[in-house]
Parts: structure tokens; C-alpha cells; sequence
């Protein structure tokens, strides 16, 4: 059994902060069943908040999550939108998630109710992509979050694999 000495290079990954999303939806726009793939639906993305540690900035109005879901207690996600930092750089996010829970509850959250997070399993995995030499770092690493789904707004918090 490896030990979890730090000069282990197999060691399990820490996670560090990088940074807490609120991102503002709007109403669904539902496509309806897909053929063998499920139910497709467009969640535009209005806005948001974004506070890290060390940074933090806003959500441009623009993305969409867009959204399949595959049974009735699972859905694939894949959000996309930007963040304009408070210093003007501007982060490309596509965000590729798995929300999986109870049927019922699931159903809850799709007709905007809201639910205990607990119940719920969000996990993500963000990418990015930017322009700004001083953030480019975030296209050298990886990053994985959680996430709530509130009426709203979804709440997310992404973490460095360290």
C-alpha cells in the first residue's frame, strides 16, 4: 500500500481553492427527447459572481449550460461562458458535469424547487482557456468542483488538483 508521503509521486492529488461561482440561470429551454440520447434542454446563462482567494470577477452574460439528461435521475452537463476578472482578463469555461440523485428530487429541481444539496450528487470538472499571460497557468492544470442547484442561480466551487 502506498504511503501518503509527499515524495510519493502516486500520491492522491490534494485540492486547492481556486474559486466559488454563483452563476445566475434563467428559465429552461426545452428541445424534448432526442432519439437514444434522452432529453435535451438549454439553460441560459445570465450572470454571476466569482470570489477566489487571491482573485475575483464576474459572469458575462452570454453562456448556456447546456444539458441531457439521461435518465430520470441523471444529467450530463456542459456549461460554457466567460469571466471577466475585476482586472479586465477574460476566462473561456467549459464546464462538463454529472447531477445524479433520487428521481423525485431530481424532478423537484427541474420544475425550480428547491432541494437539500446533500441528496444530490454534482461533481464538474472545469477547462479553460485565456488570453491573459498572467492567468495561463489555468490551461497548465486541472480542475474538478461541486456544485448546488438553486431556483435561481447554480453554486459552485472549483478546486486545483494540486
Amino acid at each position: 500500500m502506498p504511503s501518503a508521503d509527499c515524495s510519493d509521486p502516486l500520491a492522491a492529488p490534494a485540492l486547492r481553492l481556486l474559486a466559488d461561482l454563483a452563476v445566475e440561470v434563467g428559465a429552461p429551454l426545452e428541445v424534448g427527447p432526442v432519439p437514444t440520447f434522452g432529453q435535451r434542454r438549454l439553460i441560459p446563462i445570465l450572470g454571476g459572481t466569482v470570489r477566489g482567494p487571491h482573485w475575483q470577477g464576474r459572469i458575462l452574460p452570454g453562456g448556456a449550460d447546456f444539458q441531457l439528461i439521461v435518465s430520470e435521475g441523471t444529467a450530463l452537463l456542459e456549461a460554457r461562458y466567460v469571466i471577466e476578472t475585476d482586472a479586465g482578463e477574460r476566462i473561456y469555461v467549459d464546464n462538463r458535469a454529472l447531477r445524479s440523485g433520487p428521481p423525485a428530487l431530481i424532478a423537484r429541481l427541474a420544475r425550480g424547487e428547491a432541494v437539500d444539496p446533500a441528496s444530490i450528487y454534482f461533481r464538474c470538472a472545469p477547462r479553460f482557456e485565456t488570453a491573459a499571460p498572467s492567468l495561463r497557468w489555468l490551461m497548465e492544470r486541472l480542475f474538478v468542483g461541486t456544485g448546488v442547484r438553486q431556483p435561481q442561480q447554480v453554486l459552485l466551487r472549483f478546486f486545483e488538483l494540486a
